[in-house]
């Protein structure tokens, strides 16, 4: 799925584009919007973005528990083949699954403060009062959705595209970044 990002200044709009999307068999679950105007969203029963998409939780968790697992390897091993502890081997795997989970759980203590990488830099948009709408569309549909906002919906311009699918290495500006 390909992530379309769009910018409008006014709730009126953004309800004719659910309205339109909606025709177009768009459901809720693939059209998300982020505003500071929750009471606006509500009134007009738009979807606004769930907790996953507005926040880095996802990526967090997994950061976290990769992690986990690099820890259990390091050091979970190693005790399990030259310690002379003779636990059974569902105990050292326990372990290590022990170590996977704690490493998702903090994780997500610092995901659920942070804003997500792909909407950050939308950030000042939103807080000047403009809503972000974010909308997944399959890729081979993607420039077809994008010409057709374009022609029924001048006032939403393009902020930008990506992926609906949450990347664990990608930096704060989105890209990978091995080193």
């Amino acid at each position: 799925m390909k992530r379309l990002f769009y910018l409008v200044d006014d709730i009126e709009d953004v309800q004719d584009i659910s309205d339109d999307l909606h025709a177009r068999g768009i459901s809720d679950w693939r059209f998300h919007i982020v505003s500071k105007d929750e009471a606006g969203l509500y009134t007009h029963r738009l979807h606004r973005a769930s907790v996953l998409d507005r926040t880095d939780l996802v990526r967090y968790v997994e950061r976290g528990m990769l992690i986990g697992l690099v820890i259990g390897l390091s050091f979970i091993l190693p005790a399990a083949y030259y310690g002379n502890m003779e636990w059974p081997t569902l105990a050292w795997v326990a372990l290590g699954a022990f170590a996977v989970m704690a490493g998702g759980w903090l994780g997500g203590f610092g995901g659920i403060n942070a804003e997500n990488y792909r909407i950050r830099k939308f950030h000042n948009a939103i807080e000047a009062g403009k809503y972000l709408v974010m909308v997944d569309v399959p890729r081979k549909y993607a420039e077809e959705i994008e010409q057709e906002m374009l022609e029924n919906h001048p006032e939403a311009t393009l902020g930008g595209e990506g992926s609906s699918i949450n990347n664990p290495f990608a930096g704060n500006d989105g890209r990978v970044h091995v080193v």
